[in-house]
């Protein structure tokens, strides 16, 4: 296991790393075929989106004002601002990753955007830092799939959400 995480640490880093010579119009065209609106891709700081989608669970989450919302494997931070606008001033949404330069890079844009409702923490989705029963949903955009230990994933989440809560995962599988 400790393996397979450094290598996805290693490869989601050297992404963030270069998230300065992205080809953002790349980015948005992939972002797009997963669901992603051209309006919502204009409003995020440059480096939000990093093109790693494989669906829009924001779509999915029927985000409320005033609720806190908790994305896995935040990345640059795109879902995370999307869904603080939908949370509004009295919410919060939450970014956890485990890559370093994910984190500073999700920071970085949430400071060049005004993100004042958004946090991000560095840390496994296996053993989230956040108390139970105090979010309201989870999202996760390809990243569930990347955990060697998924029982421990979904543990986290159901153990951080309020009675009632949600979880909206766009994600991938197979077989090999």
């Amino acid at each position: 296991m400790t393996d397979l995480k450094a290598a996805v640490r290693a490869g989601y880093g050297a992404t963030a790393d270069a998230s300065g010579r992205l080809d953002k119009d790349g980015a948005g065209r992939i972002a797009q075929a997963f669901g992603y609106g051209e309006a919502e891709l204009e409003s995020l700081p440059d480096g939000a989106n990093l093109g790693l989608s494989c669906g829009n669970p924001i779509a999915a989450a029927s985000v409320k004002p005033g609720e806190t919302i908790v994305d896995l494997g935040s990345g640059g931070g795109l879902d995370v601002f999307l869904a603080s606008k939908k949370v509004g001033p009295t919410g919060r949404a939450i970014g956890i990753d485990m890559t370093p330069s994910m984190i500073d890079l999700a920071r970085r844009n949430a400071a060049t955007g005004g993100y004042a409702n958004t946090e991000f923490h560095l840390a496994e989705i296996e053993a989230l830092p956040l108390d139970d029963d105090t979010v309201d949903c989870v999202i996760s955009n390809c990243v569930v799939n990347l955990s060697p230990d998924k029982p421990a994933v979904f543990r986290e989440m159901f153990r951080v959400l309020k009675t009632g809560g949600r979880v909206a995962i766009s994600d991938i599988t197979l077989k090999k």
